[in-house]
């Protein structure tokens, strides 16, 4: 599928890919955080929220943090 190239600024990251990885998902995670400023405390308990449960888990927690910034496809 070809799209529009997307405006300046969106951050997409596509599950189906290499940045689906849960591993690259907390990465992106930490990153994200670490430019918003977040304390190492707070990364660190979104780390431990992300791996408390499934995959799917994992994606949730890293919309409900970040979903404001970054669209997740699928």
């Amino acid at each position: 599928m070809i799209r529009n190239k997307q405006p300046n600024g969106e951050i997409v990251l596509d599950l189906t890919g290499p940045d689906g990885n849960a591993f690259a998902l907390m990465g992106h995670a930490m990153n994200f955080a670490k430019q918003l400023g977040y304390s190492k405390l707070a990364i660190d308990g979104i780390i431990e929220e992300m791996k408390l449960d499934d995959y799917e888990h994992l994606v949730q927690t890293f919309d409900k943090y970040f979903g404001q910034f970054v669209i997740l496809e699928r």
